[in-house]
Order: C-alpha cells, then structure tokens, then sequence
C-alpha cells in the first residue's frame, strides 16, 4: 500500500499488512465471547490508571491499557511497533515530521467515532511523556484520520518513545467524552477503544470488564475478565487451587515447586522487560569505597547468579551482563560476571580492604525482598557488610528519584523501548535516577540522541554499553521472568506473546477450554 501526498519523497512507510497476525475475519463471523476469565493481581488497581494519562514511569496501568484502551501503534506479539489505530505512517526526507494515517471506522465503547483529534488530546495529557512532548513543536490534525506530528528538530527515538510502552502518549482517550463527564466521572465509568470495556469496580477487590464486540481487530473470546487485586502470595495461590481465579501472578519459588507438582495447574513464565541491577549510589564520591572500579567489580563477582535464579525463578529468569535485554534494538550482548569469591577477596585487599568494610544501607525494590537478603548475604562472605533496609514502594521511589538514598540498591531497570530509552533513567547526568554520571559516557549518551545515521548512533551506543560493563557501574544480574499459576479452565493465557512483556497480552487473545 504505497502512497504518495504533497509531503515529498517519503523517507520511511510503515504498513499494517502483514504486521498483524495473519488476515483477520469479519468479526460478524466470529463465535460470540463466551465465559468468564479471573486474575489475582498482586498490586491494588488505582483507578486512575483508568486514565491513559496517568501512566509515569511504571508499567502496571498497562494491565488496563491492553484492556480497555488501544494505541496509535503499540506493542504486539512478533512487532515492538504495530500499527494499530493507525494502518500505517510516514515520515518526511528531514525526519522532522511524522503523519498518521488512522484506521477508519473505529468507535469508542459508548459509539463515538474516534478521530484525529483524540490523538491530539491524548498525547498532549500524557503525564509521563515530557521529554517526547518537548520534542514535539506542533500537531496538525489534517483531517478526520490524518494527523501530523512536527518535531522542534530530528529525533531518531520519537517512534520508540511514541509507538512502544516508554511512555502512554499513544493511548487514546476520548476526547468529546471526557469533556463531558470530566475527570472524576470518567474515573467512576471510564470509555476505550479497547476488546473490553468497563462494567465495574470494587476498589481493593475487582474491576469487571465485558467484551467488546465491535473491536476492530478481533471479536475477544472471553465474555468477561475480572482483576482482582490480592497482594497476599498466599491467599493468590489459595484462591488458585480453589478456582476462584484462573491466573494468579507473581508465585514465589516455593509456591511455583508446590504448582509444578499440582496435576490440576500449569506452571507458567512471564516478564523479561525488568533487569536486576547493582546501584552503587555513591560510586561517584571520591572517598567511597564504591569509587574504586576493584570494590564494584569485587561486589560483583561474589554474587552467584544462577543460584540466585534458581532459588528466586526457578532457573527461568535470563541471565545478562547487560541492563539493556538482547531483544532491544542497539542491545549488545554481555556475559554476567562469574561467580568468583576469591578473587572478589583479593580486589578487596588490592583495593585498601582486607578484612571488608561496612557498606551501610541495601536497598532492595520492592517487594524483592528476598533476593535482597541473598545478595547481602553474598556480599557478606567476602567481608562486604550491608543491611537490608526494605521501604514500601511509594516511599521507596520517591527516596530514589529525590537522590536520598545511600549505599546500595538491588535495583530493577523496566524501562520499554530500545538500548537509549533503557538508560535515559541512569546514564546521563539528568537522568531521574542517575546519583553521577561520567563526563564521557553523558557527552555520548547525549550525542547518540541527535544523531540520525543509524551506523553512527550504534556505533556511540555500543561504546556506551561497554563502558558501563568495563567500568562496573551497574553490574546486571539477570533478566526477570518469574513464575505465575494457571488454572485448569484456561486453554491460553497469552503469556509473553509480547516479548517482553510481564503479563497477559493482547487480551482479546486469552482463550478458555471448551466445555
């Protein structure tokens, strides 16, 4: 399906035919959904993450984004960019400029048509989206199903940051409805493009979606889904046995041994976008001890990762000596330290510290507060003493970005998109969670962004990843997958279809076994 406009020669068209998965039936010809499907989630549902805007900086609205709401191009299996309510883009000879072509006779749940304008309204509420909306000098909707995007100058990652979940900018609101209803009412009785749309919420026990079968891109098969949230691992997998819920996520080794054994159950793996990490808070003041590259890489090598994947995951997580997965675009592959105490003792005493020394606070993120204990107790056997100090997750995040923690941190990077999108948070010295930053890995970092030669940028990128493993800033442990129990009612649970992604997706592909 090309297509020429007054815009030029066209430097790039992305189209939707063939990206989706296979030619797709009329939904009239479909079965009608039948059934109903139940989560135990194991965070309480805000609901505001009923609203696309209110996604910053964490991945868990997204259980309700892949729900209720749809993108302008999103995440899907085989695709990290999938056109979705738009059937295909372009961009301008300059990159400057980037036009949607929108799917046309698409509705919102309460019948409004959606148009071009509700992309505009969208990404200009998109609460977790400043840096992309600084880029942006001006959107013209042109009409109905074309809207343009005009970038202040070229930005190699304006797709990344757009069209994957590094940020919620592409997920649609509607416009005409909340205008209407405002944000309170919205919030009580929220409207989507998505295959479900709400029915109720009982906050701190469910949300109950229906199916919605005038979804464009498939009838779902479920009638019903309901998210129940149980913060209790106990009281998940109790509920579980009794089938109460068909998926209970978020199972500890124990428990997913205790599955594995269940006949009736069916252990299953998901997540890989989170990456365990080593912070060294500050390793850029000279008179810690975390300053010397001989303490961290010492630190590094007394941790014996595949044991602590195999008493954490069950051996399912991936190990990596890289924060950036392998599956991202410009990720280079990097081996994990090997697990080595004696020579971790011998770069201590090279570096000043014999008999070890008192490193302080460990931070582990929350709620990981297991493998938090297991590190500190590596570290302790070769004379590096820490504490574990565990904090609840808000508390803990807002320490983190308002640079009040001290010693170290068994930290988790879940940031979606490519190898600069993982490391925006860290790399450069404005990132949100960067402690420091070396002068010239920030003057890469910042180069890389304005360059628009794919060669070069790989090139600053690789240098970037390898310095950080050569200088030992931010020691990866592994690629999180963790183990979550499936039901015997449930024929698919869509787990890692979108890889990597933790949970459930896309839902209108959940299926349950028929009687």
């Amino acid at each position: 399906m090309n297509r020429k406009r007054s815009l030029g020669v066209v430097l790039a068209v992305v189209l939707c035919t063939g990206l989706l998965v296979g030619p797709l039936p009329e939904a009239a010809a479909q079965a009608k959904p039948e059934g109903e499907m139940r989560w135990a989630l194991y965070v309480t549902l805000s609901p505001q993450w009923f609203d696309p805007a209110e996604v910053i900086g964490v991945l868990t609205p997204f259980w309700i984004m892949y729900a209720m709401h749809d993108a302008v191009v999103k995440p899907m299996p085989g695709n990290h960019l999938t056109p979705s309510l738009a059937e295909s883009w372009t961009v301008s000879p300059d990159q400057r400029m980037y036009e949607f072509k929108l799917r046309p006779n698409v509705k919102f749940h309460n019948g409004d048509p959606f148009t071009a304008e509700d992309v505009k309204f969208s990404f200009a509420r998109a609460k977790g989206a400043k840096v992309l909306q600084e880029k942006v000098r001006e959107i013209v909707v042109v009409d109905p199903l074309r809207v343009r995007f005009h970038l202040a100058e070229p930005w190699p990652d304006f797709m990344t940051f757009y069209g994957t979940l590094a940020t919620s900018a592409a997920w649609i609101a509607p416009k005409k409805y909340m205008e209407q209803v405002g944000l309170d009412g919205f919030k009580k009785a929220p409207v989507g493009l998505g295959p479900y749309k709400f029915v109720s919420n009982t906050p701190g026990v469910e949300l109950v979606m229906e199916a919605y079968e005038g979804y464009w891109r498939k009838m779902p098969s479920v009638k019903r889904l309901v998210f129940k949230s149980v913060p209790e691992t106990t009281t998940r997998l109790a509920m579980l046995k009794r089938g109460e819920v068909d998926v209970a996520y978020l199972l500890d080794a124990p428990m997913a041994a205790d599955i594995k054994n269940d006949p009736s159950l069916k252990l299953a793996f998901s997540g890989a976008i989170g990456t365990f990490y080593l912070a060294f808070f500050e390793q850029w003041e000279p008179k810690s001890p975390w300053a010397d590259r001989r303490v961290r890489l010492a630190a590094s090598l007394a941790l014996d990762r595949k044991a602590l994947n195999e008493a954490e995951t069950l051996g399912a997580s991936r190990l990596n000596g890289n924060m950036v997965p392998r599956t991202f675009d410009f990720a280079i592959p990097l081996e994990p330290h090997p697990y080595d105490p004696a020579k971790a003792k011998q770069l201590l005493a090279e570096a000043g510290y014999p008999n070890g020394f008192d490193a302080g606070d460990l931070h582990p993120w929350p709620p990981y507060a297991s493998l938090g204990e297991s590190v500190t107790n590596y570290l302790a056997a070769v004379g590096i003493k820490t504490r574990v100090r565990t904090m609840e997750r808000a508390a803990f995040y807002g320490a983190l970005a308002s640079k009040k923690l001290k010693g170290i941190c068994v930290c988790i990077n879940a940031v979606y998109g490519n190898a600069p999108s993982r490391l925006a948070q860290l790399v450069p010295a404005d990132g949100a969670y960067a402690y420091g930053a070396d002068p010239d890995i920030d003057a890469l970092y910042r180069q890389q962004a304005r360059e628009t030669d794919r060669k070069k940028r790989e090139q600053m990128l690789r240098q970037i990843q390898q310095l950080l493993y050569d200088r030992v800033q931010y020691p990866a442990l592994y690629d999180y997958i963790w183990p979550s129990g499936i039901g015997p009612r449930v024929e698919d649970a869509a787990l890692m279809q979108i890889d990597p992604y933790p949970w459930s997706a896309p839902l209108e592909d959940v299926k349950l076994r028929k009687r």
